[in-house]
């Protein structure tokens, strides 16, 4: 049986064919133009790869309510042309497919609990961090909806004592995101976080922004797994520095051996490499067929 994925950003809309096993069998990349032509390139793609359902994760904000008349619509997004956009109408329409609809970081935080570092656990969050700050939240089995869906990279931080930067965040100054998402790491020390690999002290400050929110979400969600991934992640020696920082900011107060004895199996990066994206939009899919 082959499911449809799409990973929907705002730079490019990545197209996939899979089976219910997490296998892709194929896949393509368009740029992200104005919706019209952007949809019917993906259209066009999918229309003789006889799928039985579509999964679609999606940049956002989304409404993911049900009973709302703008259910499946990206709704008041800065991406141009994209506002009070219906995509899974439009998908709908055009495939004559179910379509499963969530948003691309919780999609991602559904394919690694299908098929990657937290399979078989019935609760993990995954965070991606890069141009700014994603967080899909499993937990008691699904993914987290509520009044909209969570926004955790905007969580509100405390200031390193020592940090004199004001925050990206046009928002919030001071979020997760304003404070150590890619743009304000190259706006806080001039250069972009690739070309300051040698600098400690930009990934000592980045450790504990990132760690304090890892510990919040430690403290709010109780998680069973924690994946870390984006462009920021890719400075490998973040992962260490990350885990140490949080086992000193909790303090000893969650005393579970996953985060005291065990913290290299509880704090991680995906399984699935690059994929989680794409094979969680493929889940939603099969999720859709009910």
């Amino acid at each position: 049986m082959l499911i449809g994925g799409i990973e929907a950003g705002g730079t490019k809309m990545v197209c996939a064919v899979g089976d219910e096993n997490g296998v892709i069998q194929d896949r393509v990349s368009f740029p992200t133009r104005q919706p019209d032509e952007t949809f019917a390139d993906m259209i066009a793609y999918y229309k003789d790869k006889d799928i039985k359902a579509l999964g679609i994760g999606c940049f956002g904000p989304l409404d993911l309510n049900r009973k709302s008349e703008t259910y499946g619509y990206i709704t008041k997004t800065p991406k141009p042309g994209w506002n009070n956009c219906d995509i899974v109408g439009v998908f709908k329409e055009a495939l004559g497919v179910p379509v499963g609809f969530d948003t691309d970081v919780n999609g991602a935080v559904l394919g690694e609990v299908t098929w990657g570092a937290a399979k078989g656990l019935d609760s993990a969050i995954y965070i991606t961090i890069g141009t700014g700050v994603g967080v899909g939240v499993y937990v008691n089995g699904g993914l987290l909806h509520g009044l909209v869906h969570p926004e955790a990279g905007h969580i509100l931080l405390m200031r390193h004592p020592k940090d004199t930067y004001e925050g990206k965040c046009p928002f919030h100054k001071t979020c997760m995101e304003g404070l150590a998402a890619g743009p304000s790491i190259e706006a806080r020390w001039g250069r972009k976080g690739v070309e300051l690999a040698d600098r400690d002290e930009v990934w000592e400050l980045e450790a504990y922004y990132i760690a304090q929110a890892v510990t919040d979400y430690i403290l709010a969600y109780s998680p069973q797994k924690i994946i870390l991934w984006g462009g920021v992640m890719h400075q490998e020696k973040l992962f260490g520095m990350i885990r140490k920082e949080v086992q000193r900011q909790l303090n000893g107060y969650v005393a579970h051996e996953m985060i005291t004895d065990k913290i290299d199996e509880y704090i991680v990066p995906p399984a699935l490499g690059e994929d989680p994206g794409i094979l969680g939009a493929i889940k939603l899919g099969l999720d859709a067929l009910g």
